[in-house]
């Protein structure tokens, strides 16, 4: 029962966040506040997770532990993006839900953005989040499979962190000094650092949230990580990003040498 509970008011959770969310967007015109939504929702769920969990009689401290993971994760990612979604460009469309919306909010309408962009990420959000609330709620079996994830973790969270520091530091440069594309540091070794770091985030959350609880819980939300790395990859992160990147200057050339999503050491230029 404690398990349902959880599951229950952690979909709750979810919804009044991305109701809160869609009324900003309504307010400020642009669909792309549901990215500081993003980061921030899974720190709801985890903390709504975490309290409910000493409800029942098998949970640990481990929680903690996870609601920790997520919290620093959610909460970097969201003062990240903060600017790009309601300072910088205030006012204009990210061309990411540009793409999905197939126009801007006030060309589509909110019903449609609600439907397309803020339905989705909601439940996108509940299913991935899935192992913390799983965690929240059970025992650990394996305390080194606890470990093994939060290493993961940090290593996901290292390469979105570092990523988007090199990237706004090569943004910070002139115009007509700075290289064409940004090919340093660990985007030398992966076109999208970031995705591919959220993707190890959330593998190593599955590990310690997940699987440290047993087979049976693991085998139930390995789907979860799956369905992120796939969607950051191939549908809502690097794929549709470089519809638009492809069209600059020098970027094709830097796609053929550089791997597009797992690290891998450069090609040499021709």
């Amino acid at each position: 029962m404690t398990l349902v509970l959880v599951l229950a008011a952690c979909l709750l959770a979810v919804a009044v966040v991305m109701t809160l969310t869609a009324l900003r967007a309504r307010q400020l015109g642009v669909v792309a506040v549901v990215d500081v939504a993003w980061g921030l929702g899974f720190v709801v769920v985890a903390v709504v997770a975490a309290l409910l969990g000493s409800l029942s009689d098998e949970a640990d401290a481990r929680r903690w532990l996870v609601l920790a993971m997520v919290a620093l994760w959610g909460g970097r990612l969201a003062w990240h993006v903060r600017s790009r979604a309601l300072g910088d460009h205030q006012g204009k469309e990210d061309p990411r839900y540009a793409e999905m919306l197939g126009g801007s909010l006030q060309d589509v309408g909110m019903r449609a953005a609600v439907r397309r962009v803020f339905l989705v990420q909601g439940g996108a959000q509940w299913f991935v989040s899935l192992p913390v609330q799983v965690g929240a709620v059970l025992a650990v079996e394996w305390w080194p499979v606890v470990w093994i994830g939060l290493l993961v973790w940090a290593v996901g969270l290292t390469f979105e962190a570092v990523g988007d520091r090199q990237l706004k530091a090569y943004k910070a440069q002139p115009k007509e000094s700075r290289p064409q594309v940004m090919d340093q540091g660990l985007w030398a070794w992966t076109r999208h650092p970031n995705y591919f770091g959220d993707a190890m985030v959330w593998w190593g959350l599955w590990l310690t949230a997940g699987l440290a609880s047993g087979w049976l819980p693991g085998l139930l939300t390995v789907a979860c990580p799956a369905v992120m790395t796939f969607f950051l990859r191939n549908v809502t992160g690097a794929k549709l990003l470089e519809k638009k990147m492809m069209e600059r200057d020098g970027f094709p050339e830097y796609a053929e040498r550089v791997s597009m999503f797992f690290p891998t050491p450069p090609k040499k230029r021709r």
